[in-house]
């Protein structure tokens, strides 16, 4: 559903989805390489750049920041997130 996602991203997903019929793969495919905001199941976020991410929804960021409870708790260079843990992903512009 567009509406569920973050305002920012919408317009790039819209954008996809009017001009492609194809899957959310395809769309992850095409935001490799901009900043991004994993959700995770836990509630915690990660924001940083998608480098990578597999079939299983592994992710690979770098320059990647911690947030917990909306405070930002760490920052990381390059970070593997496993997919089981994965919520959601979302794009953004540039925090």
């Amino acid at each position: 559903m567009i509406n569920a996602l973050p305002l920012k991203s919408t317009t790039i997903y819209t954008n996809f989805v009017m001009t492609h019929k194809q899957t959310p793969r395809d769309f992850l495919k095409l935001i490799i390489g901009r900043p991004v905001v994993v959700k995770l199941n836990s509630g915690a976020d990660y924001r940083g750049v998608l480098i990578s991410l597999d079939g299983y929804m592994n992710v690979v960021l770098e320059q990647t920041e911690e947030y917990v409870d909306g405070q930002l708790k760490n920052k990381y260079g390059d970070t593997f997130i496993r997919g089981n843990n994965v919520f959601y992903i979302s794009t953004q512009k540039r925090w």
